[in-house]
């Protein structure tokens, strides 16, 4: 989309680091973003019933009011943005934390700017494809692509979209963490998952399509 498509669309970049703060608004206003950038969650909830955010990049761990405790008081309010997680220290575990409370992608640092943008603009321009697959979900309740898992690939996929660390899954197998890895990929692929959050978004979207169905049978 062009830059001047952009225009209106407001990025949020909640961060304690000034840097991040000033790189990535930089880059966003060039590609024809409006940006406003908070050094903490409490500045940020404060002002955001003012605006409509479009998207909004939220740093993990931040002192005071931590990224995950933004995130949930957002969900509290119905906010609908697209949020973004992002964090110099991530790990599945925290990944899995921060979809199950509604984050859209989970990012690493350090990132390259532009890359940042470019998932953000694929996270925008998805609106419609992710609520046809939400769609899909809840009428079959199944995770398009898992009738091509092999038993082991479901265990795998069971422990690591509930939280548990390539560590901790081998552990409960009997398997090493590297062959979880391989297991993992293996069930990204054929899931069509992008990465550990997206595999993670798939697996809860699927959960809550299924017992969405069952209360609504029960009713």
């Amino acid at each position: 989309m062009a830059a001047d498509q952009r225009q209106g669309e407001i990025v949020c970049v909640v961060d304690d680091d000034e840097v991040i703060r000033d790189v990535l608004s930089a880059v966003f206003d060039a590609n024809g973003f409006s940006v406003e950038t908070f050094d903490s969650g409490d500045r940020f909830l404060a002002s955001s019933p003012s605006f409509t955010p479009a998207c909004v990049l939220l740093d993990v761990l931040m002192p005071g009011r931590s990224g995950l405790d933004v995130l949930k008081e957002l969900n509290g309010r119905g906010g609908g943005a697209p949020v973004i997680m992002i964090s110099g220290s991530a790990d599945i575990p925290m990944a899995v934390d921060a979809i199950k409370h509604g984050a859209l992608d989970f990012i690493e640092k350090p990132f390259d700017p532009e890359t940042i943008v470019r998932r953000v603009e694929a996270a925008l321009d998805a609106t419609g494809a992710r609520a046809a697959a939400r769609a899909q979900i809840d009428r079959t309740g199944e995770i398009p692509g898992s009738e091509n898992l092999t038993p082991r690939e479901r265990e795998v996929l069971s422990l690591i979209s509930g939280g548990q660390s390539n560590k901790e899954a081998g552990r409960q197998l009997g398997i090493s963490p590297r062959t979880i890895e391989v297991h993992r990929a293996r069930i990204m692929e054929k899931l069509g998952a992008r990465n550990a959050a997206d595999l993670v978004r798939i697996v809860l979207s699927a959960t809550e399509g299924k017992n969405g169905g069952a209360a609504s049978a029960q009713g």
